[in-house]
């Protein structure tokens, strides 16, 4: 596989996604209630197989490790062309899972990754807190020794599928002043006492909320890792996952652009079609332009990820800045063709318009890709 031409099985893959995406599992995104977990919907796309792609040999009960970057990125581009909410809920189960598939001690991998994979558990990623954004070695929630154990003391925010979830991977400080080097990750059911939290009302429909955590008791079993390296835990999971928030972008950005091509073409206006409007031909020119550009960067670093190459973090950067910068460029410009339908609620282009936002900010916001793409510059 090249970065410029997917093969026929992959092809297929994205034809058969889209196909489901389209049909059974966006009739039950749509049904769901925007902000809560819809686990209908996840339970569906684990009895079609879909969750299941995200864990390789998950049927025979043992998972043999990670997914490959670019069947990712694949998944996530062809469901988010038909149903954002079906995308963001395969995103989070990966998300909130694989530190435990890379890291967690066998018991813990036998417990959580078939039970994600089926769509009968749902995963959380908690790491960012009310002072630790995108400096995320600033993290303040504490991890106090206990005979075999630890507990945990603290506040986490925007973070995936909270309060509902079935259990969060967590990152929490087990040593003062140690940075990036002193936080630990763990394994935290979401029954566990002293364990609690609130849904936030997001501009995006995604579910999302707050944890607040009581002296919350974890034990050895329960560390992902070893102690005081958690960083590395979190980075793992994010390095392989970030390529895939830009095909996330380019899924809408396709479904936006597929639209204002749609209505250019069948609106008239000033005696004919909007497409002949120079101003609106060229604007569709440069929003096709700017995303092909966008698929071939996410392609690229999803495979040289694949591929074991170097400088991986800067070409992951790449892709999901220019990824998820390109989409909010091509939602706006398709709503601007539309005019005021666009604005609607319920419209697809309303619906884009508030999940394109996101994305530029989580899992490392624009202006850290391009800290990390410039600091790879000088190395």
């Amino acid at each position: 596989m090249t970065a410029f031409a997917l093969t026929p099985q992959q092809l297929e893959l994205c034809a058969d996604v889209k196909e489901l995406g389209a049909g059974e599992l966006r009739a039950i995104a749509e049904s769901g209630v925007e902000g809560s977990v819809n686990r209908e919907l996840v339970k569906a796309m684990g009895q079609q197989g879909l969750l299941a792609r995200l864990f390789p040999g998950v049927e025979t009960g043992v998972p043999t490790g990670d997914a490959a970057s670019m069947d990712l990125c694949l998944l996530r581009e062809s469901l988010a062309t038909q149903s954002t909410e079906s995308e963001t809920a395969l995103a989070l189960q990966g998300l909130g899972s694989y530190p435990v598939l890379q890291s967690g001690q066998d018991g813990q991998v036998r417990k959580w990754i078939p039970a994600v994979a089926a769509g009968d558990a749902i995963a959380g990623f908690a790491l960012t807190e009310p002072d630790a954004g995108s400096d995320a070695a600033a993290l303040e929630l504490a991890a106090e020794r206990d005979t075999d154990g630890w507990r945990l003391t603290g506040e986490k925010i925007w973070i995936s599928n909270a309060p509902e979830a079935d259990f969060y991977t967590v990152f929490a400080r087990t040593t003062e002043g140690a940075g990036s080097r002193g936080v630990s990750a763990f394994v935290v059911p979401g029954d566990r006492a002293g364990l609690s939290g609130e849904h936030l009302d997001m501009v995006s429909p995604h579910p999302i909320g707050r944890l607040v955590f009581d002296g919350v008791r974890v034990h050895d079993d329960e560390l992902l890792g070893e102690a005081d390296r958690g960083f590395r835990v979190a980075m793992r999971t994010l390095d392989l996952f970030r390529p895939s928030v830009g095909a996330f972008a380019v899924g809408m950005a396709q479904a936006a652009l597929d639209a204002a091509v749609e209505h250019a073409g069948s609106r008239i206006a000033f005696g004919g079609p909007l497409k002949d409007q120079q101003t609106v031909s060229h604007t569709l020119a440069e929003m096709a332009t700017r995303l092909a550009a966008a698929r071939l960067l996410v392609y690229a670093a999803a495979s040289a990820y694949d591929a074991g190459k170097t400088g991986l973090a800067a070409r992951a950067a790449m892709a999901k800045l220019f990824a998820t910068e390109t989409a909010q460029y091509v939602v706006d410009s398709a709503v601007q063709i539309h005019g005021a339908r666009a604005l609607r609620k319920g419209h697809l282009l309303e619906h884009l318009y508030r999940e394109v936002r996101a994305p530029r900010i989580y899992e490392g916001a624009s202006e850290i890709q391009r800290t990390i793409i410039a600091r790879a510059l000088y190395n």
